[in-house]
Formats: structure tokens, C-alpha cells, sequence
């Protein structure tokens, strides 16, 4: 008895794989294109700005600082300038240019 309601369950139902196998394709194309490539976009367009990052610039830290980059050291180090405070930061922690947060923050108010 139980040997016969374990066959019936592997069974297939019959039909219908290739319209499986197109939605998971569709839904993983739908998450690709929504979520995935915006986000590598933006970690590039991150990437290529801290890179080309010069003393002077007016930068936005992660954690929220704006702050004037004073000194650029060759160990991946920055001193930046805090309305007087200098901070040692590293290049990582640059989020983005000071500018383009203002522009950010004048849209949202729109």
C-alpha cells in the first residue's frame, strides 16, 4: 500500500517541464536586470571616482562626513579636513563626492 502511494508521488505529473524551466529563467533574467546590474553599475561608477580622487576634492564618507581631502598618502591613506579636524580615512571609506550628495539631496526635496 505505502509502496504504491510512493510510486504515484514520483511519478510526474505530466507535462508542462518547459514552461518550468522558462519561468525560472524569466524570473531570474526579471532579478538580473533589477537588482543585480544596478548594483556591479554602481559599485563600478564608486570604483572609477575613488580612483581618481586628488588632493582638494570634497568628498562624502560612508558614516555621513563631509569633508575636503588635505593629503593623499601611497598606503591607501587619506588625511581629510572636517571644518578643521583632520581624520585619517581610508580610500575605501569615500562614498562620494560632495556635490553630487547635494544634487541628491535638492531632487528629494522636489
Amino acid at each position: 500500500m505505502i509502496y504504491n502511494t510512493l510510486l504515484q508521488a514520483a511519478a510526474p505529473a505530466g507535462g508542462g517541464g518547459t514552461s518550468n524551466i522558462l519561468f525560472f529563467v524569466a524570473m531570474f533574467a526579471v532579478i538580473y536586470f533589477f537588482m543585480i546590474y544596478p548594483q556591479m553599475k554602481k559599485q563600478k561608477k564608486q570604483k572609477k571616482f575613488r580612483e581618481e580622487i586628488t588632493e582638494g576634492t570634497k568628498i562624502v564618507t560612508i558614516g555621513g562626513l563631509h569633508a575636503k581631502i588635505s593629503k593623499m598618502n601611497d598606503d591607501g591613506t587619506m588625511i581629510i579636513d572636517c571644518e578643521g579636524t583632520k581624520l585619517r580615512v581610508d580610500r575605501s571609506a569615500i562614498s562620494m563626492e560632495a556635490t553630487e550628495s547635494i544634487n541628491k539631496v535638492e531632487k528629494e526635496k522636489k
